[in-house]
């Protein structure tokens, strides 16, 4: 896939490669398609550059909390974690071509030289320390509604405070 249009892969400051703007973008201007190929759950690859999207033929069946995973097989893949993000991930799916369409849309004005984020808001169980360096930082990758879930020996680094385990039932 050639280089998006207003976009270039660069060393980051958050971790990494990044993606910045070369021009202005404004809120709600679709920024970039996704190239990638999908996954089940249960297969076996490396998920470190993979979306978590709904599983639209499942949900076709009525069946609902099933995901796959998406390999971002281009820029994107470098598109950084931010807790105070300037863009979010839509998608779709595409019944004809059986495919899953992601994209980047800008959630606020982007000025040019800007590097592009978003929030990966990881499972509980998966959180690991963020190095956004946002002064809304949540100090873990983590969706704010999973923290009960974030393991024993990442709690310390979460900037917000995590509500305790819930008990299980001894019967």
């Amino acid at each position: 896939m050639p280089p998006a249009d207003g976009l270039k892969v660069v060393r980051s400051s958050i971790h990494g490669y990044g993606v910045i703007t070369l021009r202005e973008f404004k809120k709600g201007d679709v920024l970039i398609y996704a190239d990638g190929v999908v996954y089940a759950e249960d297969d076996e690859f490396d998920d470190e550059y993979a979306l978590i999207l709904p599983d639209y033929e499942a949900e076709a069946e009525g069946k609902t909390d099933h995901y796959v995973y998406y390999d971002l097989t281009d820029q994107t893949r470098w598109i950084n974690h931010s807790c105070d993000p300037n863009t979010e991930v839509d998608s779709s799916w595409d019944p004809l071509t059986n495919t899953i369409n992601p994209w980047w849309v800008a959630i606020r004005d982007i000025p040019p030289g800007e590097e592009l984020t978003y929030d990966y808001a990881f499972s509980g169980h998966l959180a690991i320390p963020c190095l956004c360096g946002t002064t809304r930082c949540r100090g873990l990758i983590v969706d704010p509604d999973e923290l009960h879930l974030v393991p024993d020996k990442m709690r310390a680094y979460s900037k917000l405070p995590i509500p305790p385990r819930p008990l299980r039932d001894a019967s």
